[in-house]
């Protein structure tokens, strides 16, 4: 009996051996794989940081865009409010010379004779006109004219663009050519068509230097300047604005942008 009890105790203590050895090898299988998914953590961990990070990138371009789109918006607004004020400005003008319907509202006015005018003597030849005095508007030019500035204060500016550029084609020579370049820029600025707008106000100036809208229409090369992006330029027009037209409301308007130009530098 003693005999058996042994032998049993012999044959047995390999099995508990070898149950030690399993036991140990499944820890160590356990233990490798907690250490992949560890690892796969740590990746997974790496790759929600990048995510975040791009994100917060992301969200910085929205709100610069953000912010641009607003800067737009607000240009947006003071032109659309520029042109409604220069219209109003030109309906009350026109309601003062309801009387003379000939004339329109915004045409530069005929200069008036002086007092010490006289007729010319018999066999005598009147006073040439000077060369670059632009004829008097015909009936047909003041209905052209009369359709595109009603396309503008429609706010139909493409159709109003069209009609200010067919008649400058077909009466280049026209009293109301100036206003025609000044309102075809002013159709395009409003629609931040900067290019072609600087363009037709430029043509303004050179052109026709004793216009009365010659003042509006070099602050404008000013403000086209400014978006865009000649700065330099931009300042050079409006203190030009400033010095060659002072008391007018082009000059004021000229050097309030200046004064917003320095504190945007400033800044």
């Amino acid at each position: 009996m003693a005999g058996a009890i042994a032998s049993a105790t012999l044959f047995g203590l390999p099995v508990h051996a070898q149950d030690s050895r399993l036991s140990l090898a499944d820890r160590v299988s356990r233990l490798e794989q907690q250490s992949q998914k560890d690892a796969g953590t740590t990746t997974l961990v790496n790759q929600v940081n990048d995510l975040q990070q791009q994100l917060s990138q992301l969200q910085g371009q929205i709100e610069e865009l953000q912010h641009q789109n607003q800067q737009l918006q607000d240009s947006q607004k003071a032109q659309y409010a520029d042109v409604d004020s220069r219209l109003g400005r030109l309906e009350k003008g026109g309601a003062a010379q309801a009387s003379s319907p000939a004339a329109p509202a915004n045409a530069p006015q005929a200069p008036t004779p002086t007092p010490t005018a006289v007729a010319p003597a018999a066999g005598q030849q009147a006073a040439a006109a000077p060369a670059n005095a632009p004829a008097a508007a015909s009936v047909t030019e003041q209905a052209a004219y009369d359709a595109a500035f009603k396309s503008l204060r429609a706010g139909d500016y493409v159709t109003a663009s069209r009609g200010f550029r067919d008649f400058l084609t077909k009466y280049p020579d026209s009293a109301l050519a100036p206003n025609a370049y000044y309102w075809l820029g002013e159709s395009y600025y409003v629609t931040m068509n900067y290019p072609v707008a600087i363009e037709a106000f430029q043509r303004l100036v050179k052109q026709y230097p004793q216009s009365d809208k010659v003042s509006d229409g070099l602050l404008k090369v000013g403000y086209c300047q400014i978006e865009l992006k000649q700065q330099d330029a931009a300042i050079a027009t409006l203190k030009q604005v400033s010095a060659k037209y002072p008391g007018t409301k082009a000059a004021g308007l000229a050097q309030e942008r200046l004064r917003r130009l320095q504190r945007q530098t400033a800044n």
